[in-house]
């Protein structure tokens, strides 16, 4: 069992009066991890203790830090089996996709170290016996608070960028992986100064407490109501707020695609990490003219998944994160079928410890049902037929939320329409997952706003100061 510790002003086993909240794990229900509570005071002191070492690392050469942050993806790589046990005891992510997730995370802290030094501001055009200038300056003390279904990736991308580019952090893992987020914090302290990364656990008082104090960047990824509270606290301190929230993204099915291959995208997309990744496909337009060899292959694939621990290195799907999830999840299944929709495989609580739910297909839905509209973030692939490749985008398109979007297509002009007119952040033509290394997401509406994990998180990091320099009446220096 992991016995958890906060890290508060270059001090571990600081704070924790809150109280202790213990972590089970989602496949057996056993405790796997004790984890401190922070108090709103203790939220207080950390952001003042960061206060006082923001100057020293603001002004360390970007180099240096740079320098820093590849010590500290070589001390995450060295601990990279221990990450990964934890991210699976402790949310139920099968082993190997645990292990992926944390070497992502050490080549998105890589990433940035080489691109730190690389930023620069710019010269303006002024007068002649004048020098303008364009200068991005960190912004101070951000917070930094991440999510339970790839905390190891996601921390790393949102700390790397942070620390590269000057800011000190105050991280606020998940409290369903808080142990993940410690053995983390432990790596990347071990390679910074002092006092430049706090750890601070909790359940969501910990994360309210430190979105409304005195920080000056608060970067979120997560759930679509708690974003929209970030922002409200942000507004009345001021802070900068970058989102990464809930999404419902659409996966397009066109009529001129292999429907068995097509099934086969679907069940990656719906079915991976059992549904719960922010880009999953989370609703399915289906051309009427492939649409039944399309749901017999997907049913297929889905009943051929193994489920189980994701310790066991033969887990394709592993559970969902706890039982109050599950029962979101079998809600809106359950909702669903009471509407008109049919069941074609899964959909049914299993028997038994833990949190499982069976790959999902649910046929016969309409674009208006809460399965379709509304986050499930479940393995729960809903289908809906269309006539049209046009009336597919339109509902594709018809979301509150605007993260991403994947349209199977063998028509370049139909390719082209979609990743025109989808009003998401990402789209992607015939993959569900994939993309080139170093790409930015932008989500919209619901789904969030900032750039996250490309070149242009640097940016969100940073403030641009405009420097006028003029010499004296007497015309020199």
């Amino acid at each position: 069992m992991y016995t958890v510790s906060q890290l508060i002003g270059g001090v571990w086993g600081a704070g924790g009066a809150g109280g202790e909240l213990v972590v089970r794990d989602p496949a057996d229900d056993t405790p796997v991890s004790a984890v401190p509570v922070a108090t709103a005071d203790e939220v207080g002191k950390a952001v003042e203790a960061a206060r006082e070492a923001a100057a020293e690392w603001a002004t360390t050469a970007p180099a240096e830090r740079a320098a820093a942050l590849h010590r500290a993806a070589d001390a995450v790589e060295a601990t990279a089996e221990e990450l990964a046990a934890a991210v699976t005891a402790e949310m139920g992510k099968p082993l190997a996709d645990a292990r992926g997730g944390v070497e992502a995370g050490v080549g998105t802290l890589r990433q940035y170290a080489e691109l730190g030094p690389l930023r620069g501001g710019r010269t303006l055009l002024g007068r002649e016996d004048a020098i303008d200038l364009m200068v991005p300056q960190p912004r101070g003390v951000a917070a930094v608070i991440t999510p339970w279904n790839d905390p190891v990736a996601i921390s790393c991308g949102l700390l790397g960028a942070a620390l590269v580019t000057g800011n000190v952090v105050l991280y606020k893992p998940s409290e369903r992986t808080s142990a993940t987020g410690w053995l983390l914090a432990r790596a990347l302290d071990g390679a910074l100064p002092a006092g430049v990364l706090s750890l601070l656990t909790g359940g969501g008082e910990v994360g309210a407490a430190l979105a409304a104090s005195d920080v000056d960047v608060v970067a979120h990824v997560g759930s679509t109501a708690t974003g929209r509270s970030i922002a409200a606290a942000t507004a009345r301190t001021g802070a900068k707020v970058l989102l990464e929230n809930g999404g419902s993204d659409p996966l397009v099915v066109d009529a001129d695609v292999d429907p068995v291959w097509a099934a086969e995208q679907a069940a990656l997309g719906a079915f991976a990490n059992a549904g719960q990744i922010c880009v999953a496909v989370e609703r399915i337009y289906v051309h009427r003219d492939i649409a039944e060899d399309f749901v017999d292959a997907l049913v297929e694939r889905a009943g051929a998944l193994r489920s189980g621990p994701g310790r066991d290195p033969e887990t394709q799907l592993g559970p969902l994160v706890d039982r109050r999830h599950r029962d979101h999840v079998h809600g809106q299944v359950t909702a669903a079928v009471a509407d008109g929709a049919r069941i074609r495989t899964g959909g049914a609580l299993p028997d038994g410890p833990g949190a499982f739910y069976p790959a999902t297909v649910v046929a016969g839905c309409r674009h208006d049902m809460a399965v379709v509209r509304e986050e499930t973030f479940g393995p729960v692939a809903p289908v809906v037929v269309v006539d049209s490749f046009s009336e597919a985008l339109r509902c594709a398109a018809d979301s509150p939320y605007g993260l991403a979007a994947t349209v199977l297509t063998g028509s370049m002009s139909h390719a082209q329409r979609a990743w025109r007119e989808l009003p998401v952040g990402t789209v992607k033509i015939n993959a569900v997952f994939g993309g080139a290394p170093g790409g930015a997401a932008h989500p919209r509406r619901g789904s969030g706003q900032g750039f996250g994990y490309g070149p242009e998180l640097l940016d969100e990091f940073t403030a641009t100061k405009a420097v006028h320099i003029e010499p004296p009446a007497g015309g020199h220096w």
